[in-house]
C-alpha cells in the first residue's frame, strides 16, 4: 500500500472517495455483484465479459450507480514545505479517486465553494467518452457556463471503458492549483498482477500560483517551475516529505500513472525494476516491457511492477524526471518517492538508468489488444501550430486562429438556441454526417512538442513525426496505436483518425495548460441536428443564468481563451 506524508496538504477528508457531506444525506454506493473471475491469476476475465469484449459496443449492465459528493474549497498546503495558497476537492490534493466497475453509471455532484478566489469552475472527466452524454463533458465556455461560487452542478456519465484516467477542473488554469484527482473503472486488463496500488498523479509544482505565472507565461514564455510532486508530496530544500510505496517480495503490483502537470514531461522509472506497460489512456495494450516510460501531459499508462530486487536493496528511488528538451523545473532530479521492501523506509542509493533526454511519445510499443481496422476518408483536415502576439500577450493559433469562446455563452448553448454560424475565434469545424472517418494532421514548424487531447473519442493515431506532413506519407490504418492523448512532435506533425459516431461539442487541445489558456485549441460540432435534443436545456440554462449574473455582479473579467 501507500505510505502518504501529507501533513499539510491532506486535510479531514483525505481518501474520501464519496463523502456523506453536507450536501447529501446518504450515499448510494453498491458493491459489484459477485461473479466469476479476475483474480490475481485470471485479470483477462470479468464476470461474463473478457479482455476479449470489445468494449467499444459491448458494456455490462451492472444496475450500479456510483454517486460522489465533491467541494471545492481555497486552501493554504505546504506539499514540499513550502507554504501556499491553493484549491482543493473535498480537502486533498490530489481529490478523492472516483471508483466505479466497467458499466456503473457514475454520478458526480459538484459544490463550488471557492469564495476567497472567487472562481467559477466545471470538472472534467479526462478520457471518458461521454457517449451521447456531451453536456456532462464539463468545459467552460464549450458544454457549460463556469458553476459560480455558492451554485453546485451534477454530472453523470457511463463507464462504458475500463481502466484509469484522471478528472480535472477545465476552467482557467484551476487544474493546476489543485482541482484534479483519479479516476479507476475495474474491468480486466492484459496481464495478471497481484495488488492494485492505484492511482500514481506525477506534476509540476510551483511556490507561486499559477494565476501568479500566468503573466510571465504570456509575456516571456512558460516559466520554470520550483519543484514537482508525486500523488501530491515531495521534499524542497530541508521541507516536506516523499511519498513511500511498500514493496513484498515476489508480489506483482499495477501503478495506474498519470501525467497531471501543466507544463512537464516525464520520464517515469523505479531504480532496478522492470515495468510491464499493459494500457496507454483508456486502452488495453498488448504487454510490452520497459524500464523508462515517456509520459506526457494527460497521458496514463497502467504498469505493473514486480517485487523482485529484494536482493539488491531494501530501498529504491522511484523517479520522475522532467524532460530539459521541452520542460523547465529546478528540482528537476529530485522529484522522487522511496519504494521500500523494508519494515522501515530510509534514503536509497540506487542509481536510475540511463535515458536520453527527449520529450518523445511510447506510439512505436502501444499495440491495442482489441485489433482495428481504420476506415478510409476522403480527405484529410490540416491544422497548423503556430504561435503569435495580441497586444503584445503570446497566442497560440491553429490556422491562424487562436480560441477564444465566451464564459457566459458556451457552444453547447448556443446549438441548442439554433445557432448556426459561429464566431471565427469559436474554431469550430462543423462535422454533419454520423458514422463517417475523419482524418486530421496537426504540423508545426516550431521546436516544441504539444500532447494533443481529443474530447469525446479515443482517436487513432495514424502517421507521426518530424517534418511537414504530406499526403507522400503512409497513414497507418491497421490496429494503429488507439488513444485521448498523443504527442505532436516538435517540428513536426501529428495524424489522427477517428469516427463521427458521438453527438456533441468536442474540444481539441493542448493539454500544456499555458498553451489551452493561450488558444492552442478547436472544437468539433459534430452531428449538430442530434444535439439539443440530447440536452437538457434547463440545467444548462439555470448554471449560465447564476454564472452570469454572479460575473455582472463581482465585475469578474475573463482573460484567457476561456477552456
Amino acid at each position: 500500500m501507500f505510505a502518504l506524508k501529507l501533513s499539510t496538504i491532506t486535510l479531514s477528508l483525505l481518501y474520501s472517495t464519496a463523502s456523506a457531506s453536507p450536501f447529501s444525506p446518504s450515499v448510494n454506493l453498491y458493491p459489484r455483484s459477485t461473479c466469476s473471475g479476475n483474480t490475481a491469476t485470471t485479470r483477462s476475465e470479468w464476470c461474463d465479459y473478457s479482455i476479449d469484449t470489445d468494449y467499444t459496443s459491448e458494456v455490462p449492465d451492472t444496475g450500479v450507480t456510483k454517486e460522489y459528493w465533491f467541494e471545492l474549497t481555497d486552501v493554504t498546503v505546504s506539499p514540499d514545505g513550502v507554504s501556499r495558497s491553493a484549491m482543493a476537492v473535498n480537502g486533498s490534493i490530489p481529490g478523492p479517486t472516483i471508483f466505479a466497475d466497467w458499466g456503473d453509471t457514475v454520478v458526480v455532484h459538484v459544490t463550488n465553494s471557492l469564495t476567497t478566489s472567487n472562481n467559477g469552475t466545471s470538472i472534467h472527466f479526462h478520457g471518458i467518452r461521454q457517449n451521447y452524454t456531451n453536456e456532462n463533458d464539463g468545459v467552460s465556455s464549450i458544454t457549460q457556463c463556469p458553476t459560480a461560487p455558492g451554485d453546485s452542478v451534477t454530472y453523470t456519465w457511463r463507464a462504458t471503458q475500463y481502466g484509469s484516467s484522471w478528472y480535472h477542473s477545465h476552467f482557467a488554469l484551476q487544474a493546476w492549483q489543485g482541482i484534479a484527482g483519479g479516476i479507476i473503472i475495474n474491468g480486466p486488463a492484459t496481464a495478471n498482477y497481484d495488488e492494485d496500488l492505484g492511482v500514481v498523479i506525477l506534476s509540476d509544482w510551483d511556490h507561486s500560483t499559477v494565476d501568479e505565472l500566468y503573466y510571465e507565461a504570456e509575456t516571456t514564455g512558460p516559466p520554470t517551475l520550483d519543484n514537482g510532486l508525486i500523488n501530491g508530496t515531495n521534499v524542497y530544500d530541508d521541507g516536506g516529505s516523499r511519498l513511500e510505496v511498500s514493496f513484498t517480495s515476489g508480489t506483482s503490483y499495477r501503478l495506474r500513472l498519470v501525467n497531471g502537470a501543466i507544463d512537464s514531461h516525464f520520464k517515469f522509472s523505479i531504480d532496478n525494476h522492470t515495468m510491464q506497460v499493459i494500457a496507454s489512456d483508456l486502452v488495453p495494450i498488448q504487454p510490452y516491457n520497459t524500464t523508462v516510460l515517456d509520459i506526457g501531459m494527460g497521458q496514463r499508462y497502467d504498469v505493473i511492477v514486480t517485487a523482485d530486487q529484494a536482493s539488491v536493496a531494501d530501498n529504491f528511488w522511484m523517479r520522475a524526471i522532467p524532460q530539459s528538451a521541452c520542460s523547465d523545473n529546478s528540482n528537476e532530479d529530485n522529484i522522487r518517492a522511496i519504494v521500500t521492501y523494508a519494515d522501515t523506509s530510509s534514503t536509497p542509493t540506487t542509481t536510475g538508468y540511463d535515458y536520453t533526454d527527449s520529450c518523445d511519445d511510447e506510439t512505436d510499443n502501444i499495440v491495442p489488444y482489441l485489433s482495428k481496422t481504420v476506415g478510409s476518408s476522403s480527405s484529410v483536415t490540416s491544422e497548423e501550430a503556430d504561435i503569435t502576439t495580441v497586444n503584445s500577450l503570446f497566442k497560440w493559433t491553429l490556422n491562424s486562429t487562436s480560441m477564444m469562446v465566451d464564459w457566459t455563452d458556451p457552444t453547447l448553448l448556443q446549438v441548442v438556441n439554433n445557432v448556426t454560424s459561429f464566431d471565427t475565434d469559436d474554431a469550430v469545424i462543423q462535422l454533419p454526417t454520423a458514422n463517417e472517418w475523419v482524418y486530421l494532421a496537426i504540423d508545426t514548424e516550431l521546436a516544441v512538442p504539444h500532447p494533443i487531447h481529443l474530447h469525446g473519442h479515443d482517436f487513432y493515431v495514424l502517421a507521426q513525426g518530424t517534418g511537414s506532413y504530406s499526403s507522400s506519407i503512409t497513414l497507418d490504418t491497421d490496429n494503429p496505436p488507439r488513444r485521448d492523448t498523443a504527442m505532436l512532435p516538435a517540428s513536426g506533425y501529428l495524424v489522427i483518425g477517428f469516427e463521427t459516431d458521438n453527438p456533441g461539442v468536442w474540444l481539441m487541445h493542448c493539454h500544456i495548460g499555458w498553451h489551452t489558456s493561450e488558444g492552442f485549441a478547436l472544437q468539433l460540432v459534430e452531428r449538430y441536428d442530434e444535439i439539443a435534443a440530447l440536452t437538457n436545456s434547463t440545467s444548462l440554462t439555470e448554471t449560465c443564468s447564476t454564472w452570469s449574473a454572479f460575473q455582472s455582479s463581482e465585475s469578474i473579467t475573463q482573460e484567457d481563451s476561456g477552456i
